[in-house]
């Protein structure tokens, strides 16, 4: 079953519209907003003012599931959830409105990763990183100008998320040749296209100027809307995504999600037999890092991370699981990419 946003609002000042924009939702009963700390005050003293005192605020510390069980506590009587600002709030807004059975609204302060559209919620803390199905957002409000002032960094990051999909969706095909999994053409098409907004516009992105800002914006959602016509995240998460789930393991506070995503993708281009030097050169004009001392992380856990990765998922099968890993290969993977 597909379930997709039903309203996306995007430009610049919008955030002005986000009382009419809950309204169907909200009514007159109180609206939730789950927000992380770097959360400016002028982002809130605005909310605060266009819901006219509707809101109640409560901080996501930490993408977990104690964050989650907190908002799910302060639900109670409200006519919707409203997630505010980078990956950790709207992730931890969305599975808590999807088990309370709320409304959620995905409200980005920044372009990091395609979370703000997608139907999954992936959370730390456990044995594992891990992906809770959940539902899409009702609707998503991106205003450019909060976005687009947004640090570097995450914007940059935005784009490593980006261009996984290339490989994600080479890993996708993969499945289906050999598993005989199902496999979407329209979804993974358009998780491609999303791919390649960065591949091929680099060089304008890098400017990270409003209009490339809201390129960046739109390629994300479609990239989140890509899963949920899926039913999967198969075409926005392939073994480029269990290398960065493994770092996350052996160095949760070292590297953001789409940096360390980025950074896989190079290498499993290379394995796919992609052009994984053009991946490398987009992400170097976007300022993003392709090499592991970028993010503090050493060399040999970019081995044990491409050795021990498809252990993440054993049932997700990608060029990983053909390509079985040992440390002399992955080393060579990674030295022969400049990723160490």
């Amino acid at each position: 079953m597909m379930e997709l946003p039903t309203k996306v609002l995007i430009g610049s000042g919008v955030i002005g519209k986000l009382g009419e924009f809950l309204q169907d939702s909200a009514g007159g009963k109180k609206i939730l907003v789950a927000s992380g700390s770097t959360v400016t005050g002028k982002v809130r003293s605005s909310i605060d003012s266009v819901l006219e005192g509707k809101a109640e605020w409560r901080e996501v510390s930490a993408a977990d599931i104690a964050n989650v069980e907190r908002i799910q506590r302060a639900s109670s009587g409200v006519g919707c959830i409203v997630g505010v600002g980078g990956g950790k709030s709207v992730d931890v807004g969305k599975l808590a409105a999807f088990r309370e059975h709320l409304p959620f609204y995905s409200v980005p302060t920044s372009a990091s990763h395609d979370g703000i559209s997608s139907p999954f919620a992936s959370l730390k803390g456990l044995d594992k990183p891990y992906s809770f199905m959940a539902k899409p957002p009702v609707g998503i409000l991106a205003d450019i100008d909060i976005i687009a002032s947004a640090p570097r960094r995450l914007l940059a990051s935005g784009c490593g998320d980006l261009v996984s999909k290339a490989t994600a969706v080479k890993d996708w095909q993969l499945a289906h040749r050999v598993k005989g999994e199902y496999y979407g053409t329209y979804a993974a098409n358009l998780a491609f296209m999303s791919a390649e907004v960065v591949l091929e516009g680099s060089k304008k992105i890098k400017k990270f100027g409003r209009e490339s800002v809201r390129d960046l914006v739109e390629a994300l959602i479609s990239a989140g809307v890509a899963a949920g016509i899926a039913g999967s995240s198969r075409p926005c998460s392939g073994s480029e995504h269990l290398f960065s789930h493994y770092l996350d393991l052996l160095e949760p506070k070292k590297g953001l999600h789409g940096e360390k995503c980025g950074i896989g993708t190079i290498m499993m281009a290379k394995l796919h037999r992609m052009n994984w030097r053009k991946i490398r050169s987009a992400l170097v004009d976007v300022g993003a890092p392709v090499a592991a001392e970028q993010i503090g992380v050493s060399d040999s856990e970019v081995v044990e991370s491409l050795v021990k990765a498809s252990s993440i998922r054993p049932d997700r099968y990608t060029i990983l699981s053909t390509r079985k890993m040992s440390k002399a290969s992955a080393s060579r993977l990674a030295k022969s990419t400049g990723v160490i």
